[in-house]
């Protein structure tokens, strides 16, 4: 342990290229890779910004995952006490272990594998109407978004013609300058509108996943109340369709801006999955954290934090972490399988990630098998970035192609 404190950082937030994390964490990953941080409450916690420790961290039950201990390393917050009924990434074990044993065998890689023929046929649909409708088109309307989106809402058994409702709400959460009243009507409407669709599964069950996490309460092991439900739907509905939306139209862009690897992967689409991985560690979406609340005090790196402190665990330069991956900062879709974190580790790992990667999988070839001379209709610098967000990527992406 240091003898003597060094002063506090702030989190890193500027970005000097849209691909690539705050170039801070490069120096304070070689100089100093645990971080005194400062947060907007006025406490002080940590940054963590190597592979080793970060995954350390996600993968040790000494560490609390419950957001509502935790200072936030933003001034706003996506977590408050009232949204934990069945809000899994809030949760420590075993409650968190009661739920996820629940949810895991609904989202096995052979059943996200046996969906491929229906998202083939969604990316299909989706490309026979841009094809229609002719260039140039945002991708991001047309294209990520609806996709995972239309995935989620059958896998749940959500009415795909609520979407407008539940991703603005979902927007106006995610973003950073949202006034908190704002934020709390939004979270508001979200968790009514999934108690609603609780109910009327009740009356009207499915076979869809929400209905069959209610007759599952047949059994009082397994029985769920309302809020749990709705809190269970909304985490799904969610992050079902935010994060892979946000890879599909990130993940294009980044191609296009590197066309050898574009080209590599139009070329030989079997490698599909190899580029999927490594567009996920190239470009880590998730902006802030995840954060981690020490329960006793733990030696982390020669570093005490002591009970109570926030650990903020910065996924993008893990990811980009030399002593892990050689040449981190380049884009090389033939890269080896590694262990990036862009799923999380440990026990609270991405539950949905194997739905992720199939959507990645069918999309990502598809679209470049059906538009050859797909180009950006506007000058790079034009491309909207999300920085405003909790999740990165692009607000939208103008496309044009040779027709």
């Amino acid at each position: 342990m240091n003898a003597a404190q060094p002063l506090t950082v702030t989190l890193p937030t500027q970005r000097s290229c849209p691909f690539d994390p705050p170039s801070q964490y490069q120096s304070l990953q070689q100089e100093q890779p645990i971080a005194p941080l400062g947060f907007p409450d006025g406490s002080v916690g940590w940054l963590l910004t190597r592979h080793k420790d970060v995954r350390a961290v996600l993968a040790d039950d000494r560490f609390s995952s419950d957001r509502t201990r935790a200072s936030s390393p933003i001034r706003r917050t996506l977590f408050r006490p009232e949204d934990s009924p069945g809000m899994l990434l809030n949760m420590d074990p075993p409650q968190h272990t009661h739920y996820r044993r629940m949810l895991t065998r609904h989202f096995t890689v052979r059943r996200m594998r046996a969906l491929t023929p229906r998202i083939e046929q969604i990316v299909a649909d989706h490309l026979d109407a841009i094809q229609a409708a002719g260039p140039p088109v945002d991708l991001v309307p047309a294209f990520a978004r609806p996709i995972p989106s239309l995935v989620i809402c059958e896998l749940l058994g959500v009415p795909y013609a609520d979407r407008d409702g539940f991703q603005q709400r979902t927007a106006t959460l995610l973003r950073l300058d949202t006034p908190e009243d704002e934020a709390r009507q939004a979270r508001t409407a979200l968790r009514q509108y999934m108690r609603d669709l609780v109910a009327a599964k009740r009356e009207q069950p499915d076979d869809a996943l929400l209905s069959t996490l209610i007759q599952a309460g047949q059994d009082p092991q397994t029985a769920l109340t309302d809020e749990e439900l709705a809190g269970i739907g909304l985490l799904l509905l969610v992050a079902g369709h935010e994060t892979t939306a946000n890879m599909l139209a990130l993940g294009t862009y980044t191609l296009l801006r590197h066309p050898d690897q574009l080209h590599a992967l139009r070329e030989h689409p079997e490698s599909i999955e190899r580029a999927v991985e490594e567009l996920l560690r190239y470009l880590t979406i998730l902006q802030f954290g995840p954060v981690r609340v020490a329960r006793q005090d733990v030696e982390i790196g020669g570093e005490r934090i002591r009970a109570g402190q926030t650990v903020v665990l910065a996924l993008a330069a893990a990811n980009r972490d030399p002593h892990q991956f050689a040449h981190p900062d380049e884009l090389d879709l033939a890269r080896e399988p590694s262990q990036h974190v862009s799923f999380g580790h440990g026990v609270h790992q991405c539950l949905g990630q194997q739905l992720a990667r199939v959507e990645m999988h069918v999309a990502f070839p598809a679209l470049l098998r059906r538009f050859r001379g797909l180009r950006l209709a506007v000058a790079p610098e034009q491309v909207p970035m999300r920085d405003d967000m909790f999740i990165y990527g692009v607000h939208a992406l103008p496309l044009t192609w040779d027709s």
